[in-house]
């Protein structure tokens, strides 16, 4: 009989150990291997203060454009692009968003699985993900492809959604 607890203990304890890993798996794990090598963007974020929200609003409405070729932030309007805080934001549209269809759809995968709320960091993240699969979705003109990247725009939102959504 104590082998038999002993063994269902070690199951649960196995369990645990997984699913516990599984919540801490980055959703963004380029976040943590910045090419730049600055200490202080590992993990970067823009928006620390309801400041940091409304200047991410404001270089959106401006037009800002994340592309998927080497320089991926265009901001059209020069003095919000030459703000300094406007740095951490071209790290993470540059090196840390899933630019690829592939990429994204693992991200949709980890999103579904997770029965958490986001941090605010990837929160962030998938925000300016879902800003980017829009914007790609708009230059697309292969039909399938357009058919992908909607798919993915829709679950991209949902997932966005249900995160708001109080458990």
């Amino acid at each position: 009989m104590a082998q038999w607890w002993t063994l269902l203990t070690v199951v649960c304890l196995c369990s645990y150990c997984a699913a516990s890993q599984h919540h801490r798996k980055a959703l963004y794990p380029s976040a943590y291997r910045i090419k730049r090598g600055t200490y202080s963007l590992i993990n970067p974020t823009f928006q620390h203060s309801v400041e940091d929200v409304k200047l991410l609003f404001e270089i959106l409405l401006a037009g800002m454009q994340i592309q998927g070729d080497e320089h991926t932030l265009l901001i059209p309007d020069e003095e919000l692009a030459s703000l300094r805080s406007v740095e951490k934001l071209e790290v993470i549209c540059e090196e840390v968003l899933p630019k690829r269809l592939s990429d994204i759809r693992r991200l949709m995968a980890e999103l579904t699985q997770r029965h958490q709320p986001l941090s605010w960091q990837d929160f962030e993240r998938t925000v300016l993900t879902l800003v980017y699969t829009t914007q790609t979705l708009a230059r697309i003109t292969n039909k399938h492809q357009k058919e992908m990247w909607t798919e993915t725009l829709i679950q991209l939102f949902q997932a966005l959604q249900k995160d708001l959504k109080p458990f």
